[in-house]
């Protein structure tokens, strides 16, 4: 039976309390994704109200880094997302910070990943309202990732920006190079650069301690990268591309492929090598170790929205802009918000509600299950 991260997690329950190495939100966190849906939750005895069969089903950990409870969020998410989306193309735009900063991330992870999203927006912002590129306010959604595919420390932000904008009499008004790139990429790794290290310095006051003068000057002498892909060919493939990444966490139950001896095999994908599938054999305390290097401090937003479609513009901006360019992506968009039984219904055509012996009655819930003491 193929072993999965919450049951690893949950088998080193003693080496995470004990270790010195995580602390304390670590640790509630990564025993809580090793308690998910298990009897150490509690849960529901359910009892089909036409044969009587039961059904015992245990409560999830919630956890925004656990493998097993982001499905139907990232479902729900989606769902809302739709309804900001315009009848026009969208590039997908992808900010990497140097190895070099990995030691910093790890010490202040909101200082440095906070300005990771601002000096990124502050990018993309610079470029659009210059009349050289574009002359307009665009908008931006971006979500951060931490992990490369051995887990280790790599963290970027993938954004997701409108081929356009509002100009200041809100017009909408086309990219120049009509949809076939966003910005000048060279051109944006440089302001890019600068504008991280400004937005770092602001948000570390003694940064001149933590980072000596010789070797800030030193990230400046490397090529930043910022990485253009082609543009999405319309609502159907950003909605696609959402699904995969917006409520991704560092590796899913998917890539493990079994644990023997202390060690943890898992498969992985060589971008050196064309994304050349591998299989990679770790030390379990060391998979747990990095598994842990990706969970973000508490409270911390990872999906965010700049610009025409930020929270406090989007309603405003997306109406004007749908009234100019002509209606055309209704189809994609959902009224109504929808809970997840209904979109695993409609969508995987899975019926949560329905028995899983006569195919007929509903389950209705019997009795709760106490929670078990680990």
């Amino acid at each position: 039976m193929k072993v999965t991260i919450n049951e690893l997690l949950l088998s080193k329950i003693d080496y995470i309390n004990n270790s010195g190495f995580y602390n304390s939100y670590q640790k509630r966190h990564l025993v809580a994704i090793a308690r998910c849906r298990t009897k150490y939750l509690g849960g529901r005895k359910l009892e089909c109200n036409n044969c009587k069969a039961t059904k015992i089903v245990y409560n999830s950990c919630r956890k925004r880094h656990c493998p097993q409870c982001q499905n139907s969020n990232k479902e729900q998410w989606i769902a809302a997302r739709q309804n900001d989306l315009l009848p026009i193309k969208y590039f997908h735009v992808v900010f990497t910070l140097p190895s070099d900063l990995n030691g910093l991330a790890l010490a202040f992870p909101k200082e440095v990943y906070n300005a990771l999203f601002t000096s990124s927006w502050q990018t993309i912002q610079a470029f659009s309202l210059d009349e050289k590129h574009l002359g307009a306010e665009t908008g931006m959604t971006c979500i951060l990732h931490t992990w490369g595919q051995n887990l280790s420390l790599h963290p970027h932000l993938h954004c997701i920006v409108p081929s356009g904008g509002l100009t200041k009499k809100g017009k909408w008004k086309n990219s120049k190079s009509k949809g076939k790139f966003l910005f000048p990429v060279k051109a944006m790794s440089k302001v890019f650069r600068a504008k991280y290290v400004a937005q770092l310095r602001q948000n570390l006051s003694g940064i001149n301690q933590i980072i000596p003068p010789t070797k800030a000057k030193a990230l400046f002498e490397k090529d930043w990268v910022v990485y253009a892909k082609k543009p999405f060919g319309g609502p159907k493939q950003v909605i696609e591309y959402l699904g995969r990444y917006s409520h991704k966490v560092a590796i899913s139950n998917s890539r493990i492929n079994g644990i023997s001896d202390e060690m943890v095999n898992f498969s992985y994908k060589d971008y050196k090598e064309n994304g050349k599938r591998k299989e990679m054999k770790m030390r379990s305390n060391e998979f747990i170790r990095r598994y842990s290097l990706h969970i973000l401090p508490n409270k911390f937003v990872r999906i965010r929205h700049y610009g025409i479609l930020s929270s406090r513009k989007k309603k405003k901006c997306i109406n004007s802009i749908r009234k100019q360019l002509g209606d055309n992506c209704h189809q994609w968009r959902i009224l109504n918000k929808q809970d997840y039984k209904s979109i695993l219904l409609e969508k995987y055509k899975v019926d949560v509600t329905q028995c899983d012996q006569c195919k007929k009655g509903s389950l209705p819930e019997k009795e709760k299950i106490l929670q078990e003491p680990l």
